[in-house]
């Protein structure tokens, strides 16, 4: 079934685009990662220009993410105050976002912008979650007893910073300005990359801000949900890279692969949830990284200005 993307500007499949969609849609279920992160890669394998990709999955993510803040309200899951704080920072960072997306584009680097980037966080990220779950499958089949968890608590450079707040909620005496700094990175990331954020927003609230557990998921999401929708609503309007027929088409899989992946997670050890999903994304980092360095076919390509 062949669909015309009129901002693209060619045909594909859209039984394919589907599949990616629930492709993703399963692993944010099963693994309960947003999914943006894959999904834009698996675009650009299949032939979708980067900055199309990009700022189409964007929008993807935004309809991903309502069910799960609506989720995680009812179970006083979502901590609104750092919330805020998040994606006030997130849209300052959106907006720097498509000031440097519409330079790259003028100097004609973006497409290589966003593998790079892409190659450097799937790489990191791969690693990463590689080396936890060994770790954790060592430790389970090693001995019962082990050393006690520490109690999570801010790095001392938040500690440091002036200006201190009461989130009650995340359990927190903190300075707005780290939460202020981390949504303006993931707003900048959001806008150049497509993705949510929540790679990158989840770690850092447990390990540099040192929230609950209990309400990161929550509002990690409740941030997503808002900077998504302003960096649909910034590349619509600035870029003008959004495709809402690829966006729509994506977003009827990722829907559905989100309730299937959740049931499968059901019957998995999460220890190995983990170490596929760390495979598959060192995977798709080293397809990218490949892609980067090998001379394409078509060493120009002609386009109408």
């Amino acid at each position: 079934m062949d669909v015309y993307l009129p901002i693209a500007n060619l045909a594909v499949n859209g039984l394919v685009i589907v599949a990616l969609g629930l492709a993703t849609g399963i692993l944010s279920g099963v693994f309960g990662v947003g999914g943006g992160f894959l999904t834009t890669p698996l675009l650009i394998f299949y032939g979708i220009p980067p900055t199309v990709a990009a700022a189409s999955a964007a929008s993807q993510v935004t309809g991903a993410s309502i069910s799960g803040v609506f989720a995680h309200s009812r179970n006083d899951g979502v901590d609104y105050q750092m919330g805020v704080v998040t994606v006030t920072g997130g849209m300052v960072g959106a907006l720097l976002g498509a000031l440097l997306f519409n330079l790259l584009r003028a100097a004609g680097q973006i497409d290589v912008v966003i593998n790079v980037l892409y190659v450097l966080m799937l790489g990191t990220i791969g690693s990463l979650m590689a080396r936890e779950s060994i770790e954790a499958l060592r430790n389970r089949g090693g001995s019962s007893g082990g050393k006690r968890a520490a109690k999570r608590r801010h790095h001392p450079m938040i500690a440091n910073l002036p200006y201190r707040w009461r989130f009650y909620r995340s359990g927190l005496y903190i300075s707005p300005l780290g939460p202020l700094i981390l949504g303006v990175v993931v707003g900048i990331l959001t806008m150049l990359m497509g993705v949510g954020g929540g790679f990158f927003m989840v770690p850092a609230m447990l390990y540099i801000l040192g929230m609950s557990a209990k309400v990161v998921v929550g509002t990690s999401l409740f941030n997503i949900l808002f900077i998504t929708m302003l960096v649909t609503m910034v590349h619509a309007f600035t870029t003008r890279a959004v495709d809402i027929v690829l966006a729509g088409l994506l977003l009827i899989g990722s829907v559905t692969g989100a309730q299937l992946g959740t049931k499968i997670a059901g019957f998995a050890k999460p220890e190995h949830l983990r170490l596929v999903l760390a495979m598959i994304v060192l995977a798709i980092a080293a397809q990218m990284a490949w892609g980067l360095g090998v001379r394409p076919d078509e060493v120009y390509t002609v386009v109408p200005l």
